[in-house]
């Protein structure tokens, strides 16, 4: 679906993933004056309130699109509160994993994220939900989440998503899990795997493509069981993925609207690449075409990212606008 501007708006920004909020604050609102918008809301996020909050209230105030500005745990809380909503999500990235920015081919570049709203592209996705909590990329449970909290924070501000590497590598050699699956509350079956993946559409950190044949705005979620034993299994397991293979060695995939995973005993657990609490259930549901999403233009792949080259070269205009 396509919106026209000049819409009324909100950025929700997490002022400690921003290196300098007044040339944030300076570009934006230039960017969308120089393109016929009213200014838009600001609002901050807070260590109490990462997002939803603020993007709750932004709708109350009659936004019609709301700026996610942050890390995956701003863009995951504001999506929480816009999904089931007609207020539209646009994503400027300003953390390190940014999964949902990967998925729509955007890097850290300012002008492109703008370029990709003043150009109208809007699609409505499906969004997964664990309890209260909802997410647009993927869930996890086991490796990908220990990977996450091992992960040095500084390490991400030098070198970005690469540091993710260096906390994978700690946990390369963990015991697998003991898991009980049911899909849409068909018979169960146990695995030992390392990590369990729900995802809605495929990229990981790096825009590694894991999920091959995820849809974004399909009615389903795709499950990943990841079970290498070995570090030959880990190398063989991420060539295939790299090559992007239909088969890949030590991966099972899977579709359902409702999945239920259950543990002996807790384990880490992630949304959308932010931690949340271990637990041992990670059951997690869809809700179809819940979130009005901006993306490049064409707004039709099945890959959120096609076309994302062609925007980061329009985004000149916008580019000259805030230097001027």
């Amino acid at each position: 679906m396509t919106i026209p501007g000049p819409l009324r708006s909100a950025v929700v920004v997490n002022p400690v993933k921003v290196a300098d909020l007044g040339e944030l604050r300076r570009t934006i609102t230039d960017a969308l004056t120089a393109a016929g918008w009213p200014e838009p809301m600001w609002l901050e996020t807070t260590v109490e309130d990462p997002g939803a909050g603020q993007a709750a209230r932004a709708m109350r105030d009659g936004a019609e699109l709301v700026f996610a500005c942050g890390g995956d745990g701003t863009v995951m809380a504001c999506v929480t509160a816009l999904a089931g909503s007609d207020v539209a999500l646009a994503v400027l990235p300003a953390g390190t994993g940014n999964l949902l920015a990967a998925n729509l081919g955007l890097s850290g570049d300012l002008a492109t994220g703008i370029e990709v709203v003043l150009q109208g592209g809007r699609r409505r996705i499906d969004v997964g939900a664990v309890g209260e909590q909802t997410f647009a990329v993927m869930a996890g449970m086991g490796f990908d989440a220990h990977m996450l909290d091992a992960t040095n924070d500084k390490a991400k501000k030098h070198i970005g998503w690469l540091a993710y590497a260096a906390g994978a590598a700690q946990h390369l050699r963990d015991r697998p899990m003991h898991l009980r699956i049911t899909l849409d509350g068909k018979p169960a079956f146990t695995r030992r795997p390392r990590t369990v993946i729900v995802g809605n559409v495929g990229r990981l950190q790096g825009g590694m493509r894991l999920l091959n044949d995820a849809r974004p705005d399909d009615g389903l979620l795709d499950v990943a069981i990841l079970s290498p034993r070995t570090l030959r299994h880990w190398a063989a397991l991420g060539w295939g993925v790299l090559r992007r293979k239909q088969s890949v060695p030590s991966m099972e995939t899977y579709t359902a609207t409702r999945v239920q995973i259950s543990s002996r005993r807790a384990q880490p657990r992630q949304l959308d690449g932010d931690l949340i609490d271990p637990g041992k259930d990670l059951t997690v549901t869809v809700r179809p075409r819940a979130l009005p999403l901006c993306v490049p233009q064409p707004a039709t792949d099945a890959d959120l990212a096609t076309d994302a080259s062609a925007v980061n070269r329009d985004a000149d205009e916008v580019r000259e606008s805030v230097t001027h």
